[in-house]
């Protein structure tokens, strides 16, 4: 199966320069954990529903000034439209993600793929090894 076959089509994005009441707002009306963060059609990031928590709500700072781009994370694994799903779970599983933006071939984000969209289309073996590897924890928590 193709990653275009399992995911989720026809997703927001976050500017990086919105205000991050703006792009939490987005989240919450399409009940999503994440946002593809996009500058001039390229992918410079992601915003999840962690990072606003971490880095926004933990460190005080006011959603309302503060710019998406100031919290969000920028290290951004991504896979392929055509891909084989298998492989995009390999991805998931190697660095720990729940979620990858899709691309297709200009490189233009065009879906996402999560965890979820694995457990309904790929075999319950598939899942619980997915599930497995994002859940372990590879960092130690921060010290308050």
């Amino acid at each position: 199966m193709r990653v275009r076959d399992a995911m989720t089509a026809g997703i927001r994005i976050a500017e990086p320069e919105e205000k991050l009441s703006h792009a939490a707002k987005k989240m919450r009306t399409q009940n999503i954990g994440a946002l593809p963060v996009v500058e001039d059609g390229k992918l410079i990031g992601m915003l999840t529903d962690r990072d606003i928590v971490i880095r926004a709500v933990g460190d005080n700072k006011d959603p309302a000034t503060v710019a998406v781009r100031d919290i969000m994370s920028d290290e951004c694994f991504w896979c392929a439209e055509n891909e084989q799903l298998d492989d995009a779970v390999r991805i998931m599983e190697a660095n720990q993600v729940r979620r990858l933006p899709v691309m297709n071939d200009k490189r233009e984000v065009v879906g996402m793929l999560s965890v979820e969209d694995v457990a309904v289309h790929a075999p319950e073996s598939l899942t619980g090894e997915v599930l497995k590897a994002v859940s372990t924890s590879k960092h130690e928590p921060a010290p308050v």
